[in-house]
């Protein structure tokens, strides 16, 4: 069972971000503020769920937070500051755009860039051990995963519904065979990302 929070006296948004090894598409970020008495014991790390899993308690997270975001930094964004840079600018994005302004940060990872006056906590693996946290890898996750869908009917040879732009050996034999999309990432060295 994850923990329903870091400390019990300040707001919490756990924040998180998905795409960051991918060759194509934006990085997504996601924030979220849960209620102190929310409790889902199937809340986990993203990436330790299923996609109807992940789908299934998108809704329930929308549903109940007390505030939640989602932005993104595109992949010209990522060309230009860095990927890195770029995820801590999607962060930023997604507390921003939270309707209730919180008070203490929960990152996922070990690096973050403050974000105006507001405390932050960096807490590695921190989506395997807080619900703010493993709620904002979800809806990180999920939207962008539908976003690559959605372009991936634009550009089917890259096969982007499946692997959501990720560094499969589909992937990357349709960029042998196809070239780049507007939508891949140029900063990221083709040779060395592909073999």
């Amino acid at each position: 069972m994850l923990k329903s929070s870091f400390q019990d006296t300040l707001i919490e948004a756990g924040v998180d971000e998905a795409g960051r090894g991918c060759l194509a598409g934006p990085v997504f970020a996601a924030a979220v503020i849960l209620p102190l008495n929310f409790n889902d014991e199937r809340l986990n790390d993203s990436k330790k769920l299923s996609e109807k899993q992940r789908n299934v308690l998108r809704l329930v997270i929308e549903k109940e937070s007390i505030a939640w975001a989602v932005a993104s930094a595109d992949n010209h964004e990522i060309d230009h500051v860095n990927i890195l840079n770029a995820s801590f600018l999607a962060m930023h994005r997604a507390i921003e755009a939270l309707e209730t302004k919180p008070e203490l940060l929960l990152i996922d990872g070990n690096r973050f860039k403050s974000y105006e006056n507001i405390e932050h906590q960096c807490i590695v693996k921190g989506d395997s051990l807080y619900q703010s946290i493993a709620a904002a890898s979800i809806l990180a996750k999920t939207h962008r995963d539908e976003f690559m869908v959605r372009i991936s009917e634009v550009y089917p040879a890259y096969l982007w519904g499946k692997n959501k732009g990720y560094p499969t050996e589909a992937h990357r034999n349709a960029i042998l065979e196809n070239g780049y999309t507007p939508y891949h990432r140029q900063s990221f060295s083709f040779q060395r990302k592909l073999f």
